[in-house]
Protein backbone atom coordinates (compact mmCIF):
# COMPACT_ATOMS: atom_id res chain seq x y z
CA UNK A 1 0.00 0.00 0.00
CA UNK A 2 1.22 3.50 -0.83
CA UNK A 3 2.01 5.89 1.98
CA UNK A 4 0.44 9.34 1.58
CA UNK A 5 2.85 11.82 3.15
CA UNK A 6 0.24 14.59 2.78
CA UNK A 7 -2.60 12.70 4.51
CA UNK A 8 -2.60 15.12 7.45
CA UNK A 9 -2.91 18.25 5.28
CA UNK A 10 -6.21 19.99 4.62
CA UNK A 11 -7.51 19.96 1.06
CA UNK A 12 -7.95 23.32 -0.69
CA UNK A 13 -8.84 24.60 -4.17
CA UNK A 14 -5.14 25.25 -4.77
CA UNK A 15 -4.02 21.76 -3.75
CA UNK A 16 -3.54 19.06 -6.40
CA UNK A 17 -6.60 17.04 -7.34
CA UNK A 18 -7.31 13.96 -5.25
CA UNK A 19 -10.02 12.56 -7.54
CA UNK A 20 -10.24 12.32 -11.33
CA UNK A 21 -13.37 11.32 -13.24
CA UNK A 22 -14.63 11.23 -16.81
CA UNK A 23 -17.06 14.01 -17.65
CA UNK A 24 -20.00 13.26 -19.92
CA UNK A 25 -21.66 16.60 -20.73
CA UNK A 26 -25.37 16.70 -19.87
CA UNK A 27 -27.78 19.63 -19.78
CA UNK A 28 -29.78 18.40 -16.78
CA UNK A 29 -27.19 16.71 -14.57
CA UNK A 30 -24.67 17.82 -11.99
CA UNK A 31 -21.12 16.50 -11.84
CA UNK A 32 -20.40 13.90 -9.12
CA UNK A 33 -17.86 16.32 -7.58
CA UNK A 34 -17.31 20.06 -7.80
CA UNK A 35 -14.15 20.40 -9.86
CA UNK A 36 -10.87 22.16 -9.12
CA UNK A 37 -10.13 21.98 -12.82
CA UNK A 38 -11.15 20.30 -16.05
CA UNK A 39 -8.72 18.61 -18.43
CA UNK A 40 -9.68 19.09 -22.09
CA UNK A 41 -8.44 16.14 -24.14
CA UNK A 42 -9.81 17.38 -27.47
CA UNK A 43 -10.12 21.15 -27.84
CA UNK A 44 -13.21 23.19 -28.58
CA UNK A 45 -15.87 25.00 -26.58
CA UNK A 46 -16.73 24.05 -23.01
CA UNK A 47 -20.00 25.19 -21.42
CA UNK A 48 -19.96 24.94 -17.62
CA UNK A 49 -22.00 26.07 -14.64
CA UNK A 50 -19.60 27.65 -12.12
CA UNK A 51 -19.78 26.90 -8.42
CA UNK A 52 -20.86 30.45 -7.60
CA UNK A 53 -23.42 30.85 -10.34
CA UNK A 54 -26.47 29.31 -11.89
CA UNK A 55 -26.06 30.39 -15.52
CA UNK A 56 -23.95 28.49 -18.05
CA UNK A 57 -20.68 30.11 -19.14
CA UNK A 58 -18.90 29.30 -22.42
CA UNK A 59 -15.12 28.97 -22.76
CA UNK A 60 -14.28 29.01 -26.47
CA UNK A 61 -11.22 27.98 -28.45
CA UNK A 62 -9.78 25.78 -25.71
CA UNK A 63 -6.79 23.85 -27.07
CA UNK A 64 -6.35 20.11 -26.75
CA UNK A 65 -4.47 19.25 -23.56
CA UNK A 66 -5.58 22.37 -21.69
CA UNK A 67 -6.42 22.35 -18.00
CA UNK A 68 -9.07 24.92 -17.18
CA UNK A 69 -8.76 25.99 -13.52
CA UNK A 70 -12.43 26.31 -12.67
CA UNK A 71 -14.77 25.20 -9.89
CA UNK A 72 -17.70 23.79 -11.87
CA UNK A 73 -20.87 21.99 -10.82
CA UNK A 74 -22.01 20.94 -14.30
CA UNK A 75 -20.87 20.68 -17.91
CA UNK A 76 -23.66 21.27 -20.43
CA UNK A 77 -23.96 19.20 -23.60
CA UNK A 78 -25.58 22.07 -25.49
CA UNK A 79 -22.77 24.21 -26.89
CA UNK A 80 -19.93 21.97 -25.71
CA UNK A 81 -17.74 20.79 -28.58
CA UNK A 82 -14.65 19.90 -26.52
CA UNK A 83 -14.31 16.19 -25.79
CA UNK A 84 -12.36 13.69 -23.71
CA UNK A 85 -13.03 15.75 -20.59
CA UNK A 86 -11.66 14.77 -17.18
CA UNK A 87 -12.82 16.39 -13.95
CA UNK A 88 -10.13 17.11 -11.36
CA UNK A 89 -11.42 17.35 -7.80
Amino acid sequence: MNQDQFNGFADSPMAPAQTCFAIVPADAAFLPHVTKGIYVGTGGTLVIVPLRGDQPVSFTNLPSGAILDVRATAVHATGTTAADLVGLA
